[in-house]
């Protein structure tokens, strides 16, 4: 039997069975071979108090997402994006089509918001809260470890002929995949069709409403694609938040990176051991990392800040007697020795933009009133003649009218002159009077109808008052308008 006589020649077949799997060229990425293809990811699992706290954070994540379309506020869905009635629907606040220039200063909050948070934290919403990283992590590996076991086990199942243990554990965890991708995707579809509408919806045959069904399968089908089957492919090749995440970090932005300058030079048989580093070379914050990096070699587009390599590295820093932290959330000026500063140009650049967006948005949406009534000219002639024997010829001008409304009491809305002599010499008239007015969206028509002689010059400009008027009597008035009347020139 051979024996491995000294230390020196333990840590040399350590790393000589090692360097084939993990020394990659710098040009190459653990997810393809030489040829291009693509190298399959089998992730070992880790323990610690970074990922203890992100699982949590996850279930926090997804309990929020399945949660929020059941929860109504002022009567209506706490968030909805209805697309085909153009309503949008923000903690009780609703805004329709015409309202775009608000939902650009919402995107443009998030946007500033996560230039912010990158600047400071690095991807952190990477590692943290993006979806793609809160199902997979939390559900589909669970899942998937659950059923075909740890790493190794699992490319051993993959490299396997086809038997019957085989079929049985893929169809078992693809049938769990489908199983939550589509309760993914009809919490996610809650979010613009409204969650009770959609458990309506679903009590019926698919065919009443087949757009929507079919929407659903192509939803459920992207997720388990993606989170079955392409995984860390997109964070590599599809996603560009990864990409342009290096015009918003700087040296001071926190990254998840290792200590060259304590871990080097890194445990070998050439080294000797009174010059060597803390890191020991066992490659075990390579095995874990989702996207197959080696975080030794600095900050990376791949990487996602999963924190995975900085618990795989406090295991064996314990174990060794070592201090932890070789790996750890810090700035790059951090593990170089130097002073870092939290705070900085860029963030603050950031946060003034975000407080300028936030205080527009606010005080854009203070002015903004429930009732929001638009008038427009009928689409025939600006105005009709109407002969009347013995009498002057009578006027009449047609305006379309829409009602946007988000306050939750109904109005029954009446148009009033304010003139009292135009008054009498101009005829409201409305199909329904007064109309009844509820949430949402709204159409009527009004009519205006007068002689000739009231025109001065062919126009008239004719002020009136929208009122609602209440049950009790009580007449109230929402607002005033002037309305432009037409007639002859003659």
């Amino acid at each position: 039997m051979t024996t491995i006589k000294d230390r020196g020649q333990f840590f040399g077949i350590l790393n000589l069975m090692n360097k084939n799997r993990f020394e990659l060229h710098e040009e190459r990425l653990a997810t393809t071979d030489e040829s291009g293809h693509r190298v399959y990811l089998y992730p070992e699992d880790v323990k610690g108090k970074w990922k203890d706290k992100r699982q949590l954070f996850f279930w926090f994540l997804i309990f929020l997402y399945m949660v929020v379309p059941w929860i109504h506020f002022k009567g209506k869905q706490i968030i909805l994006l209805d697309i085909p009635k153009r309503e949008f629907v923000f903690f009780g606040s609703t805004f329709y089509g015409h309202d775009a220039p608000m939902l650009v200063l919402v995107l443009l909050g998030f946007v500033f918001t996560l230039g912010f948070i990158t600047s400071i934290w690095g991807r952190v919403w990477c590692g943290w809260a993006c979806p793609q990283t809160v199902f997979i992590d939390a559900i589909y590996r669970k899942i998937e470890r659950f059923i075909e076991g740890k790493a190794r086990a699992r490319k051993e199942l993959d490299q396997a002929p086809w038997t019957l243990s085989k079929i049985l554990k893929k169809s078992l965890k693809w049938t769990l995949y489908i199983i939550v991708s589509l309760h993914i995707s009809h919490s996610f579809i809650g979010y613009f069709v409204g969650a009770r509408e959609l458990f309506s919806i679903t009590l019926n045959p698919p065919a009443e409403h087949m757009h929507l069904f079919i929407t659903m399968l192509v939803i459920t089908g992207i997720i388990i694609l993606d989170f079955g089957w392409f995984r860390e492919q997109f964070c590599i090749i599809a996603c560009p938040y990864g990409r342009f995440q290096s015009v918003m970090m700087d040296q001071s932005s926190l990254v998840v990176g290792y200590d060259a300058k304590r871990g080097e030079p890194r445990r070998s048989a050439e080294v000797p051991k009174e010059n060597e580093g803390d890191c020991i070379n066992c490659y075990h914050c390579v095995k874990v990392c989702p996207t197959g990096i080696d975080i030794r070699r600095g900050t990376q587009l791949e990487c996602i800040a999963c924190t995975n390599c900085i618990d795989a590295c406090d295991e064996v820093m314990i174990k060794v007697g070592k201090p932890t932290g070789l790996i750890r959330y810090d700035s790059e000026l951090g593990f170089e020795g130097k002073e870092k500063k939290t705070f900085h140009l860029r963030s603050a650049i950031y946060l003034t933009l975000i407080f300028a967006i936030a205080t527009t948005f606010v005080f854009v949406l203070s002015k903004s009133a429930d009732l929001r009534v638009t008038f427009l000219r009928g689409s025939h002639s600006p105005f009709q003649r109407i002969e009347r024997e013995g009498n002057p010829d009578e006027i009449v001008n047609h305006y379309k009218l829409t009602f946007d409304y988000t306050g939750t009491a109904p109005i029954n809305l009446s148009i009033r002159a304010v003139n009292s002599d135009l008054a009498d010499k101009i005829n409201i008239v409305m199909p329904q009077n007064p109309t009844f007015i509820k949430d949402g969206h709204t159409k009527g028509n009004v009519f205006f109808r007068f002689s000739q002689d009231v025109l001065d010059h062919g126009s008239l400009t004719f002020p009136v008052e929208l009122i609602d008027v209440q049950e009790n009597g009580i007449i109230k008035v929402i607002e005033k308008r002037d309305i432009k009347l037409v007639g002859p020139l003659e």
